[in-house]
C-alpha cells in the first residue's frame, strides 16, 4: 500500500502556512504542440476514434512529458500536484472510445505524480510535496435538460454518473494519491453522485482520503451553471465533510473576490482559491501576467480568505512561483467557530435549493407546501397521471407565490410509477427557478421513491421520512443512505409497535431514535426533525380528543429532550372530520399552529396559499376550535359540528386579498409582517 501523510500532519501543515496547489496542466501541454501521432503513441496507433487533444491518455503515451510538468510546477514553489486525470471517467473517455481504461489512467496518473512528488520530498523532507487526485465534473449534467423542449429530460442519470467515478476512485486511491480533488463542478447533483462513488470505494477498501471540493462560479451572478448561490451550493456539499471547499476556473481572481469572501466567512473546513490567470481574450488565450495573478491571490491571504492558493486554465510555472514568493509568511485562513449561517446560535437546519433556507431557533415558522402531493391534491394526482409537467409545476409555483418556504412531492399512487413520477417531476422544476431556489421535501412511504428522489435534489433537502417501524437496523441503514445522499431527515413518532398517540410514547420514540441517529449514524442533530404525529380530532371518538394536546406537548418536550432537533407535522391531518368545510379546516389549523409553534413546531406541511392567521379568526369561532383543540369540555366535538353547519364554505386565498391596502399607513405596516406579506413595506416605510 503507498505511503500517505497523515491526516494530522496534513492539518498541522495547512494550519502552519498558506499551502500552494500547482497551476495548469492543459496550459503547459499546449506548449509542446503534440500531433495526433503523439498523442497515439505505439500502443494506440490503430485506435478507431480521433484522441488528439485527450491530454489524459498521455500518462500512457507521454509520460515523460506530464512528469516534466509536474516537477516544473514543484520546482516553482508548489505544495500539492494535481494528477492529469480530470477527464479520466468513463463519461469524458466515451468521446474517444477509451471507457476500458479509467481505472489504468488513473493508476498511471497517480502514480506518475506521486513518484515526482517523492522525489522532491526525498530532497526537502522538512517539506512534504503531496498529491491530489484529480476529477473532473464530466461533460453532463443532471441538473439541465440538454433539450430545450423537454426540462424533464437527461442525457444520463445519476447512477450512470456515479459508475463513472467509480474506477476512477479506485485508480487513484491505488496510485497512491494523498486527496481526492473533486474539481471545476458546474452541478451540485454531477458532485453528490461523486461523493456517493467515493464513499462506497472507500467503504469498499477500508480507507479514508481527505475530500477536496472545489466549484466554478459561471459568470458575475455568483451562481453555478446549475444556478446555486455559494452558500446553497456549500450547504449541499457538508455532508460529505470535506477537507476543504473552494472556488477554481472561469472566473478570475478580480472577479472571484467576493465570492471567496462569502464562502470563506461560511466555511467549516478549510477553503482552498486556484483561479484562471484572468478572463481569456477573444482568441481564448490568458493574458494575464504572473506578477498581476500573484498579487491578486496575495491579497486573498491577506484578508484571510484561503489556507490553499493555486492557479487554473492559462497559468504556468512561473504564475505559481510568483504566487509562493508573494503570500510567503501570510497567515492562513482560521476556521470560523459558528457553523455555516449559524449566527444566531449552534441549533440552526441549514436546507437549501438553488438558494439556501436557515432554520435557527427564531425564525418564523416554515410552511412546506402540501399541493404537490397525489395523495392530497386530486387536480395535482390529474396532471400527474396525464403527463401534464408543466400544468403540475404550476402547483408547485402557486405554493411558493403563497409563501411556502419548502416543496412537498409525493408520488404514491397506485396507478402510478411513483419512482419514474418523482424522477420526472422533480427533473421538471429543478428547470424551474422560482422553483427550484426553495429546498425540496421528498415525502414517500416507499424507500425505493425516497431515493428516487434524492437523486434529483440539487440543493439540501429533506426525506419525509423514516422511522423506526421496521427495527434499529433498518432505521439506521436508511438514515446512512440519506445522509450519504445530503439530505436532512424527518422521522415520524412510530415505532415496531406502532404510531405514537400518547405523550409518553411520542417522546420515548424520538429520544430513542435521535440517539441512534447521533450515536451511529454520525447526524448533526440540526439535520434531525421529528414528526410527533398530528392526528385528526373531532372525529366523535373519544381517545382521540387529547390528540392535538399531545402533539402540543410532546413537541416541547422532544425539544427539551433532544437539542438542536426540529419539530414538525402534517397539518391537514388534524382536521380530516371536516373535509368539505374549509372555512372551519382553516381556523383549526390556523389556531393549531399558533399554540404548537409556542411550544416548538418550527415547520408544517401546509396549503401555503389558504393558511389563515390566527388573529383573523372570529371569536365565537375561534372559541369552538380551541374547546375541541384543548379539550375543554366533553361537548365540545358536536358543538363544532353544528357550529360548522352554520359557516359552510371555502376559505379564501389569502394573497389575493388587498382590501387591506386601502388602511392607514399605520395599520398597514402592522398587518404586512403579521400576514407575511413583504411586498409593499418600502412604499409603506417611505409613506
Amino acid at each position: 500500500m503507498p505511503t500517505r501523510i497523515s491526516l494530522e500532519r496534513l492539518n498541522a501543515l495547512v494550519q502552519d502556512r498558506i499551502l500552494i496547489l500547482d497551476g495548469a496542466m492543459g496550459t503547459m501541454i499546449q506548449r509542446h504542440k503534440l500531433t495526433e501521432a503523439d498523442y497515439r503513441g505505439d500502443r494506440f496507433a490503430g485506435h478507431a476514434s480521433d484522441l488528439r487533444g485527450n491530454n489524459d491518455l498521455l500518462v500512457l503515451t507521454q509520460p515523460q512529458i506530464i512528469a516534466a510538468i509536474h516537477r516544473k510546477y514543484l520546482d516553482a514553489g508548489a505544495d500539492i500536484l494535481e494528477t492529469n486525470t480530470f477527464n479520466a471517467n468513463a463519461v469524458s473517455q466515451s468521446d474517444y472510445g477509451l471507457e476500458s481504461l479509467i481505472y489504468e489512467l488513473n493508476l498511471e496518473g497517480a502514480r506518475l505524480a506521486r513518484g515526482v512528488a517523492d522525489e522532491v520530498t526525498a530532497e526537502w523532507p522538512s517539506r512534504p510535496r503531496l498529491v491530489a487526485g484529480s476529477m473532473g465534473p464530466t461533460n453532463r449534467t443532471l441538473s439541465i435538460s440538454p433539450d430545450v423542449n423537454n426540462p424533464a429530460f437527461r442525457s444520463i442519470t445519476f447512477d450512470e454518473m456515479k459508475a463513472a467515478y467509480v474506477d476512477q476512485v479506485r485508480g487513484l486511491i491505488d496510485g497512491g494519491v494523498d486527496l481526492l480533488l473533486l474539481e471545476t463542478i458546474i452541478d451540485a447533483v454531477n458532485a453528490k453522485a461523486a461523493i456517493v462513488a467515493v464513499q462506497e470505494v472507500q467503504d469498499e477498501k477500508g480507507v479514508a482520503l481527505p475530500l477536496m471540493i472545489s466549484f466554478t462560479i459561471t459568470d458575475r451572478s455568483g451562481r453555478t451553471l446549475a444556478g446555486q448561490t455559494v452558500d446553497a451550493f456549500y450547504l449541499a456539499m457538508e455532508h460529505a465533510r470535506p477537507w476543504s471547499i473552494g472556488i477554481n476556473c472561469a472566473l478570475g481572481a478580480r472577479d472571484m473576490r467576493p465570492y471567496l469572501a462569502e464562502l470563506s466567512r461560511m466555511a467549516g473546513c478549510w477553503v482552498s482559491a486556484y483561479p484562471n490567470a484572468g478572463l481569456p481574450n477573444a482568441f481564448g488565450q490568458y493574458d494575464e501576467q504572473p506578477a498581476e495573478t500573484a498579487a491578486l491571490l496575495k491579497d486573498f491571504a491577506e484578508s484571510g480568505f484561503a489556507n490553499i492558493l493555486g492557479g487554473c486554465c492559462g497559468t504556468t510555472p512561473d504564475h505559481i512561483r510568483a504566487l509562493a514568493e508573494s503570500v510567503k509568511g501570510a497567515r492562513p485562513r482560521v476556521k470560523p467557530d459558528a457553523g455555516p449561517g449559524d449566527q444566531a446560535g449552534r441549533h440552526t437546519t441549514r436546507l437549501s435549493g438553488l438558494e439556501p433556507l436557515y432554520i435557527r431557533s427564531d425564525s418564523n415558522f416554515q410552511m412546506i407546501g402540501e399541493r404537490t402531493n397525489v395523495t392530497g391534491s386530486k387536480r395535482f394526482a390529474r396532471l400527474i397521471k396525464d403527463d401534464k409537467w408543466a400544468e403540475a409545476a404550476a402547483v408547485a409555483i402557486e405554493q411558493v407565490r403563497g409563501g411556502a418556504n419548502m416543496i412537498d412531492v409525493n408520488m404514491d399512487e397506485g396507478m402510478l410509477d411513483s419512482e419514474a413520477a418523482m424522477t420526472t417531476f422533480l427533473n421538471y422544476i429543478a428547470t424551474e427557478p422560482e422553483i427550484a431556489r426553495v429546498p425540496i421535501m421528498i415525502d414517500s412511504s416507499k424507500w425505493s421513491v425516497l431515493q428516487a428522489g434524492l437523486k434529483c435534489v440539487q440543493g439540501k433537502g429533506v426525506v419525509n421520512s423514516i422511522s423506526l417501524k421496521e427495527g434499529e437496523a433498518d432505521f439506521l441503514h436508511k438514515a446512512k443512505m440519506i445522509r450519504r445522499y445530503g439530505a436532512a431527515a424527518i422521522v415520524m413518532a412510530f415505532d415496531e409497535q406502532g404510531q405514537a398517540d400518547t405523550i409518553a410514547r411520542k417522546v420515548s420514540i424520538c429520544v430513542r431514535a435521535y440517539r441512534l441517529l447521533i450515536d451511529q449514524a454520525g447526524y448533526d442533530p440540526t439535520d434531525i426533525i421529528f414528526d410527533p404525529n398530528v392526528l385528526a380530532i373531532a372525529t366523535g371518538l373519544e381517545e382521540h380528543n387529547e390528540y392535538a394536546i399531545n402533539f402540543i406537548e410532546a413537541a416541547r418536550e422532544i425539544k427539551a429532550a433532544c437539542p438542536g432537533v426540529k419539530i414538525s407535522g402534517g397539518i391537514s391531518n388534524l382536521s380530516f372530520s371536516f373535509r368539505g368545510n374549509d372555512i372551519v379546516r382553516e381556523a383549526m389549523h390556523a389556531a393549531f399552529l399558533f399554540h404548537a409553534i409556542k411550544a416548538g413546531l418550527d415547520m408544517g406541511i401546509v396549503n401555503a396559499g389558504q393558511l389563515a392567521v390566527y388573529e383573523d379568526i372570529p371569536a365565537d369561532l375561534l372559541e369552538h376550535v380551541e374547546d375541541v383543540l384543548f379539550n375543554r369540555r366533553p361537548d365540545a366535538t358536536e358543538r363544532l359540528v353544528q357550529f360548522a353547519d352554520r359557516v359552510k364554505g371555502s376559505g379564501k386565498k389569502r394573497e389575493l386579498d388587498l382590501t387591506w391596502r386601502e388602511k392607514p399607513v399605520e395599520e398597514r405596516l402592522s398587518f404586512a409582517p403579521v400576514h407575511g406579506v413583504v411586498d409593499f413595506i418600502e412604499v409603506d416605510a417611505e409613506e
